[in-house]
């Protein structure tokens, strides 16, 4: 097949060894091609018009930008983009959570490499690829007319919450997630306690505790 067939597929993930390892199942492949990785969803979206890929790979946990935030950026450009996410993160909370925000499909990192590519093939004719088991799970919720599928508590949080209870795990303080997140201090702290108050905990340390437990139990490159 000429290069020209190829489909052109780009990753995001900071994690060196599996951006490297995804990379070469994607590139041994027939018909598809690594174009570009990044460990930024930054440094992406500014060279996305100039790559025009036709999907990317994308993960949850990313400096800086997280990945739910690139994939709302991407869905809302001119030209919309194929998204798979590949995360460590358990699909029971995140699966459902990825898909409104833009992406189409949603695979555990411990997947073997048939897995990734019969999902990357799906995604790209149109599809949406999830495990069959959330699958029925997203197709019960909605019959019952129930929103969230998980049964986390975790799940009450709203998709800025996590992102602030995840920053807050991985030991931020409220001035560098503000930064991170590029939002004022007033407004984090005002996160902060409605995360307290959706997982019923009392005061800011049971909130690092049970947020420090939560990153490292959901990441395992967490140092």
């Amino acid at each position: 097949m000429g290069k020209e067939h190829r489909k052109r597929i780009i990753i995001v993930d900071d994690h060196p060894i599996m951006s490297k390892g995804l990379a070469q199942i994607i590139d041994s492949e027939l018909g598809f091609e690594v174009i570009a990785q990044y460990e930024r969803g930054e440094t992406m979206l500014q060279d996305y018009e100039e790559l025009s890929p036709d999907l990317a790979v994308v993960d949850i946990s990313l400096p800086g930008m997280s990945g739910l935030e690139l994939i709302k950026h991407l869905k809302s450009r001119e030209y919309p983009l194929r998204m798979l996410v590949v995360s460590r993160h358990d699909e029971s909370l995140y699966a459902q959570r990825v898909i409104r925000a833009g992406a189409h499909g949603y695979l555990m990192k411990m997947e073997a490499g048939d897995v990734l590519m019969k999902a990357i093939r799906k995604i790209i004719k149109g599809g949406i690829y999830v495990s069959n088991e959330i699958s029925e799970k997203l197709l019960m919720s909605m019959a019952s007319g129930r929103k969230d599928i998980s049964e986390s508590p975790v799940d009450k949080l709203s998709d800025r919450e996590l992102e602030v209870f995840e920053l807050t795990g991985k030991g931020n303080s409220t001035r560098e997630i503000a930064e991170k997140l590029h939002l004022s201090v007033k407004t984090v702290e005002s996160y902060r306690a409605r995360i307290k108050t959706k997982l019923n905990l009392d005061n800011a340390t049971e909130l690092m505790r049970h947020a420090v437990k939560w990153v490292e139990t959901e990441d395992p490159y967490m140092e």
